[in-house]
C-alpha cells in the first residue's frame, strides 16, 4: 500500500539533535570514523540521554494521541550515521517511546537531499551546513540549541518575522540604509503583501492543524517575537491577514531584548536569524537559528 504524508506535518531531524551524542562525537573527532563505530556498537544498548529537540519532538508526536486513526505529525530521522552504529539511536527511540519510524542512514554523508523527497516542512539539525543547504534548496531550517523549559502540554512555536516567517526584503533596506529609511519604505508599502520566507509554509502547516480546532482549544499556538515597532508593525499584520495564517500572539518589541518574553510565552522553540538572538535565547529555551539572509551574508 503507498503511503502519502501529504496530509500530515513532517518534521525532519537530525540524530544529534534528538538525542545527546556529544561524547561519541568527541570520540569521531579525535579518534576517526573507526575508533567512532567501535564505540557505539559496543554502547548500543545503553540509552542516548535527550538532546536539545527532543521535548519538541515528544510534543509533536504527542499531537497524534488526540485521533491515533488520523495521525498529524510525522518525525522523520536525518542521520549521519551508519545503519551499524544508528542501531543505538533507534534502541533510544524505543526506549522512550516515541512513535518514529522512518530514517535515512547515510553513512556520514549530509542527509539534507532527503527533505525533498520526504516532503518535511521543517528540518532541524545540529551542522549549520546541512542546515544552509536545506534552506538554499528551499527548505525550513535552523540549527538547534539550548534546552526547553516549556513543561504544559500546548506546543508554543515563536518566530522572528523578517528572513524568517517573511523574506529578508525589508531587513536589507534596514541594513543599508538605517532605520529611518526602513520605517518610510515600510509605511509606503503597507499594504503590500512581503513576500514569504523560509518558514512560511511550516507556518502554513501548522495554521492546517489549528484550524481543525476552535481556537481557544487548538494544542499549538504561535507568536511572532519581532524587533519592529509602530507604524512598521501595519505591513505585517496585513501581510499574515493576505496570506490568511493564522498567529496568536504578537510581540513588536522596537529593539528590545526577547529572552524574557519568550519566557513569558513558554516558547518550545524559537526562531530567528540574527545570532546575537539565538545567544541570549538560547540561555534559557531551545532556539532554532535561521542562516538566511542579508544577516547571514559573510
Amino acid at each position: 500500500m503507498k503511503v502519502d504524508l501529504n496530509n500530515k506535518l513532517v518534521v525532519a531531524i537530525s540524530s544529534r539533535a534528538l538525542f545527546d551524542l556529544d561524547e561519541s562525537h568527541e570520540i569521531f573527532r579525535n579518534q576517526g570514523i573507526e575508533a567512532y563505530c567501535k564505540y557505539q556498537i559496543e554502547h548500543e544498548d545503553e540509552v542516548l540521554k535527550p538532546g536539545s529537540a527532543f521535548p519538541l519532538v515528544r510534543k509533536l508526536l504527542a499531537l497524534n494521541d488526540r485521533d491515533p486513526d488520523h495521525p498529524m505529525v510525522e518525525v522523520i530521522l536525518l542521520s549521519r550515521n551508519s545503519a551499524d552504529t544508528g542501531l543505538r539511536v533507534f534502541n533510544s527511540i524505543q526506549h522512550h517511546s516515541l512513535k518514529i519510524i522512518r530514517a535515512v542512514f547515510t553513512s556520514g554523508r549530509s542527509p539534507y537531499e532527503y527533505v525533498s523527497a520526504f516532503g518535511a516542512h521543517l528540518f532541524l539539525s545540529t551542522d549549520p551546513e546541512d542546515v544552509k543547504k536545506a534552506l538554499s534548496a528551499g527548505y525550513a531550517a535552523a540549527t538547534i540549541a539550548g534546552n526547553n523549559q516549556n513543561n504544559g502540554n500546548e506546543l508554543r512555536l515563536a518566530f522572528d518575522g523578517d528572513a524568517v516567517l517573511f523574506s529578508d526584503e525589508a531587513e536589507r533596506v534596514f541594513k543599508e540604509s538605517g532605520l529611518q529609511a526602513f520605517t518610510e519604505s515600510e509605511v509606503a508599502a503597507e499594504k503590500t503583501p512581503l513576500s514569504g520566507g523560509p518558514f512560511k509554509n511550516f507556518l502554513a502547516a501548522l495554521h492546517g492543524i489549528q484550524s481543525a480546532y476552535p481556537a481557544d482549544k487548538a494544542p499549538i499556538r504561535t507568536a511572532l517575537v519581532t524587533a519592529r515597532a509602530a507604524p512598521t508593525h501595519k505591513r505585517v499584520i496585513l501581510t499574515l491577514r493576505a496570506w490568511n495564517i493564522r498567529i496568536d500572539e504578537a510581540l513588536f518589541l522596537a529593539g528590545m531584548d526577547k529572552s524574557e518574553f519568550l519566557k513569558t510565552f513558554g516558547a518550545d522553540i524559537f526562531f530567528d536569524d540574527q545570532h546575537q538572538n539565538i545567544e541570549s535565547a538560547s540561555q534559557h529555551i531551545t532556539t532554532g537559528h535561521v542562516p538566511h539572509g542579508i544577516a547571514n551574508e559573510t
